[in-house]
């Protein structure tokens, strides 16, 4: 169901504060970051030319954040920039001198990263993010997880040297118990939320998702129409539309937020008009999504920039996997977890309904930017949902001549 964003339609400003967040030469600062390090390539941009035909648009672009930092999902970009961030702010402190990026492992400063205990709650790609971060520091790292995080991703995030906390219930009383342990123990919360108070980390991690938009704005050859971007809290999906607000002001394009049917708070926030918490529905598929409260950063930027929002049912999130897996034409192969199609899935309900896409004015001149957001991040699951291995996946784009 779409429902349009009367606010966004008025051209309301962000606020000073968010608009200060994401402006361009403060953003710089974390896409210079990532240039740095030596991990670092650009994701691939796939165009699903025979999809775009399909639906009678000009072009559909999907960024691929399988291929990022072997993570194989967006939130590396975050997690791991912000523990960089803090421990170079507290190696000043103790230093008494300014600490650049390129001196992370100097002895000094790995004295004090061994110090520092660093933890989060996490559906599994934050967490890994955040754990991948504290090793290389030299920190550790406690990462809470609810009970719907599947084995392989706790595996994943304790490969790099994490322990792991079980929380019974969801991913936001996850985030109580996180709380509640930075005050009793003085750990170094890395949320990718943020609530009354707790604002500047979860900035830090916003300015590092932005680097994954610089990269598509310059493999684009032309600015998209529209950009269709996921929600679980929104950090991800307000980023984007910040920084896209910020360089294109009223010439952006036009933005959609896409949630599950059962954990849309983004959703039932703009249908209210306020952020609301909405009460835990039955566990979705889509498990990096299921987010109950939006981030309060977030719901400011979305109330006041995404032109629409839309959820996405259960068997399209799933559908939208095995068609990446199995394209149309000659277009790509494409590895997408469960989340990491779900942009797509909502274009496609767009597209399957000619009075949406004339209220969205998506028409053939449209050219519409996705973003698969994750990879197979937990590789038996997607086997269950895609019936195929994504090793396979892989080796049919390996194989074709023409990609």
């Amino acid at each position: 169901m779409l429902l349009v964003n009367k606010m966004a339609q008025k051209g309301l400003p962000l606020d000073i504060g968010d608009a200060e967040l994401l402006t361009p030469s403060v953003v710089k600062k974390a896409q210079d970051f990532w240039a740095s390090r030596n991990e670092y390539t650009i994701t691939p941009l796939h165009s699903l030319t025979a999809l775009a035909k399909h639906y009678g648009i000009a072009g559909i672009h999907v960024k691929d954040e399988d291929y990022r930092l072997g993570l194989h999902s967006f939130k590396a970009l975050g997690g791991t920039y912000a523990v960089f961030c803090i421990i170079m702010e507290e190696a000043q402190n103790r230093l008494g001198r300014r600490i650049m990026f390129d001196e992370i492992s100097h002895p000094d400063v790995k004295k004090i990263a061994s110090q520092i205990i660093f933890t989060c709650a996490t559906d599994g790609n934050h967490g890994r993010s955040v754990a991948a971060g504290a090793q290389i520091v030299g920190a550790k790292s406690v990462i809470f997880v609810h009970e719907g995080v599947s084995q392989k991703r706790r595996e994943a995030i304790a490969a790099y040297g994490a322990s792991i906390e079980e929380v019974k219930g969801t991913y936001d009383d996850s985030i109580v118990t996180a709380s509640r342990m930075i005050k009793d123990k003085g750990w170094i919360m890395v949320s990718d939320t943020s609530w009354q108070g707790y604002e500047r980390v979860p900035g830090l991690i916003m300015q590092g998702y932005t680097t994954l938009l610089t990269e598509a704005l310059l493999q684009l050859e032309e600015l998209p129409s529209h950009v269709f971007i996921q929600a679980g809290v929104g950090g991800l999906a307000s980023a984007i539309a910040g920084h896209l607000f910020l360089l294109f002001g009223e010439k952006r394009p036009k933005i959609v937020i896409v949630e599950p049917e059962s954990a849309a708070c983004i959703y039932e926030s703009a249908k209210n008009g306020c952020s609301v918490k909405i009460n835990p529905g039955k566990p979705t598929v889509m498990a990096m999504l299921e987010c109950y409260e939006p981030s309060m950063i977030a719901w400011r930027i979305l109330s006041r920039i995404a032109d629409g929002f839309i959820t996405i049912s259960e068997k399209e999130a799933v559908d939208t996997m095995r068609l990446l897996a199995m394209p149309r034409g000659n277009d790509p192969f494409i590895v997408s977890g469960e989340s990491g199609g779900a942009g797509l899935a909502g274009l496609i309900q767009i597209c399957e309904n000619t009075s949406l896409m004339s209220e969205l004015r998506i028409d053939r001149g449209s050219r519409i930017l996705i973003f698969n957001t994750e990879g197979a991040t937990d590789s038996q699951r997607y086997i269950e949902l895609v019936g195929q291995r994504p090793q396979d996946i892989y080796l049919k784009n390996e194989n074709r001549p023409d990609l």
